[in-house]
């Protein structure tokens, strides 16, 4: 599990490559990613709130693109940001629930740094390899 930011992907968004050996490994790389998009350090983003999510879709990609648009949409509505992720996902039904842990949005505890607004759908890949999986994702910010 793990990811890394993309450079010369695009010049007014942000892209990373998130990996891992299961579909659940991937999401929660993905859920990393975007969430250290918008702050520096996600040891400063404490568990104090717990919420479910609970998806379905009809592809991989369209459960991963909802599963993170998901979190801009409670972090947007909810002022919620979230570092810790327990995802269970079934492959054969396409559904995903996910148990995850974080808190409100504090700019004096937490360095804040870009606005992730949305999950694009440009040059957006998930994609099943000899080691397990992996996604390419760009956020419009």
């Amino acid at each position: 599990m793990s990811y890394k930011f993309l450079e010369d992907i695009s010049l007014a968004d942000v892209a990373f490559e998130a990996s891992g050996k299961t579909l659940e490994e991937l999401f929660e790389s993905a859920a990393l990613a975007t969430t250290n998009v918008m702050i520096k350090d996600l040891k400063t983003i404490k568990p104090k709130i717990k919420k479910k999510i609970k998806l379905h879709a009809s592809t991989v990609e369209n459960l991963l693109h909802d599963f993170l648009q998901e979190l801009v949409f409670l972090k947007d509505a909810k002022q919620l940001i979230f570092s810790k992720y327990k995802i269970k996902i079934n492959e054969k039904k396409l559904e995903l629930t996910a148990d995850i842990s974080g808190e409100k949005l504090n700019p004096k505890t937490q360095t804040h740094m870009v606005d992730v607004k949305a999950v694009t759908w440009h040059q957006y890949e998930v994609r099943k390899t000899e080691k397990g999986w992996i996604a390419r994702v760009i956020l419009d910010i």
